[in-house]
């Protein structure tokens, strides 16, 4: 199963699987993290996103998007949309995994946990403040952060800077939770139509205890953000980088 798409599957499995996980240890009653916080759910991301792009490039995918926005920005700065009907599905695939696997990890403490909006944020972000145009223009902003952000990282200027290219997945980590702990305070930075839509499917098919609705009615924000953020990111990148 050493392939594109495996990779793509299974570092996105991964980014969930840790990603929602910690989630899920802080906001569900009576796990040993309960009420720890945002630096905990933001950290926990970061990590996750470093664990899932090793994954990612060692079950076969040479780029490691893990993020459909990710593979649409990339498609446009180069010209080269091929990858697209590889990753995309994979990344979908893997997201609604991963999430699969939360709930089985946590399978006590959704009967225990009342709170429904609790459970429905494990697995898929939500606005602090319900604003349609803000809560777009987060997740765009937010998602461009991201990708101009990878684009530097692993860019020409950097690496002859003497910053050695190994150290990429880590800085990449190291950005995610800078947006998190910077921009996640509006939407939850999905950044991610993958680790978003995937999960909240997996909310709604999954016989979770005690849940409630899967509000689709914002679900489309957290799909439609990123992929604009990622194609503004393209042309940021191909003029300023």
């Amino acid at each position: 199963m050493h392939s594109p798409f495996a990779g793509e599957l299974f570092g996105t499995l991964v980014l969930i699987l840790l990603g929602d996980g910690v989630v899920a240890c802080v906001l569900l009653d009576k796990s040993k993290g309960q009420n720890s916080g945002w630096i905990v759910i933001t950290a926990g991301w970061a990590f996750a996103v470093l664990i899932a792009v090793m994954t990612a490039l060692a079950a076969g995918s040479p780029d490691a998007h893990i993020n459909p926005a990710v593979t649409i920005a990339f498609a446009v700065l180069t010209g080269d949309y091929s990858k697209i009907p590889v990753y995309v599905p994979a990344q979908f695939i893997g997201a609604f995994l991963g999430a699969a696997l939360v709930w089985l990890q946590y399978l006590p403490h959704w009967g225990g946990t009342q709170d429904k909006d609790l459970k429905l944020a494990v697995f898929c972000t939500g606005p602090a403040i319900r604003n349609v145009p803000a809560n777009l223009l987060s997740e765009i902003i937010g998602t461009i952060v991201l990708i101009v952000g990878v684009a530097a990282i692993f860019s020409k200027a950097v690496a002859g800077s003497g910053i050695p290219s190994t150290l990429g997945p880590y800085m990449v980590a190291l950005l995610v939770w800078g947006i998190g702990l910077s921009l996640g305070g509006t939407t939850g930075y999905a950044i991610n139509p993958a680790r978003d839509l995937g999960p909240r499917i997996a909310h709604a098919v999954l016989p979770v205890s005690g849940k409630g609705s899967s509000d689709w009615g914002y679900a489309w924000i957290p799909v439609i953000g990123p992929a604009i953020g990622g194609v503004l990111a393209a042309v940021l990148v191909a003029v300023a980088l």
